[in-house]
């Protein structure tokens, strides 16, 4: 059993988790506001696990309207140490299929004016992202889907764009040019938080299209990525299962002292503020 409970941050369609029992809601308050909606935590064959949907339960949020920062901050107020982000995507390449899983290792960020860092007001701080996901926790998840009947592809790149609109048929093919292989709304402001707080990160991304650019197949709808979500969210569900009994009880990757060699302000200087806010993700180095 792990040490501390996997997260879990369902995206468009996974709403909870099949299997959670013992469920309590966690309500966290944030110094950055209310995370998407009440977390579940529960245990799923002994396991815990904690979980939160991303959009809010009935899916209230746009993702420019997703509080990341609380999001990320009420994980990590509740001990989680590795997350794991459903997401659905659209496919930039012909040999990505809807309903194939992806499991990116690189991100783009084409968002504009999102927070996404815990830092400032008097506390400077620059964690590396060269590789802005967990590669230990990513293979568990590989791991774990290959158990599984879904057709899968372990890396690419991620372009979080950002929305609400889908792309239109000269941006998909600009962004065809740049060599990504999904596009979606989401991922990147988690992965760079989730560093920041010293949580290991993964993203699930699960092709539900091929966004506007092919020509051979129906321009991307709501309606179309509603009907392949379900499936969708059936294959994630039964891979975070064997997920769960497979993470080992410690981490050994770089992502739990991410901020060992970031933080640039002088102890002294930092506003005491600032020191509380952020207490839960600096804390082991007030102390």
């Amino acid at each position: 059993m792990s040490r501390a409970p996997l997260g879990v941050i369902g995206g468009s369609g996974l709403y909870q988790m099949a299997g959670l029992a013992e469920i309590r809601e966690e309500t966290v308050r944030t110094p950055f506001g209310d995370p998407s909606d009440a977390y579940l935590a529960g245990r799923i064959d002994g396991r815990p696990l904690i979980f939160l949907a991303r959009h809010g339960r009935g899916h209230r949020l746009l993702p420019g309207e997703i509080n990341f920062r609380a999001n990320i901050y009420g994980f990590k107020t509740l001990g989680v140490e590795r997350l794991v982000s459903v997401s659905a995507v659209g496919s930039m390449k012909e040999a990505l299929r809807p309903l194939d899983v992806v499991l990116p290792d690189q991100f783009i960020d084409w968002t504009r004016n999102r927070p996404s860092t815990f830092f400032g007001d008097g506390l400077v701080a620059h964690v590396s992202l060269a590789d802005p996901v967990c590669n230990d926790l990513r293979a568990l998840v590989a791991r774990a889907a290959a158990a599984t009947k879904v057709r899968l592809h372990d890396g690419g790149t991620y372009l979080c764009i950002e929305g609400p609109q889908f792309s239109t048929r000269a941006e998909s093919r600009l962004y065809r040019s740049f060599g990504v292989d999904v596009i979606g709304m989401t991922n990147v402001q988690e992965a760079k938080l989730a560093r920041e707080a010293e949580i290991c990160y993964a993203t699930m991304a699960m092709v539900t299209d091929y966004d506007c650019w092919h020509e051979e197949e129906a321009d991307v709808t709501v309606g179309e990525v509603v009907a392949r979500l379900q499936e969708n969210a059936a294959h994630a569900q039964a891979i975070v299962r064997d997920l769960l009994a497979v993470l080992p009880e410690a981490r050994t990757c770089p992502c739990a002292g991410a901020l060992d060699h970031a933080v640039l302000t002088e102890p002294g200087k930092i506003p005491a503020t600032t020191r509380e806010r952020l207490r839960p993700i600096l804390g082991r180095r007030f102390s």
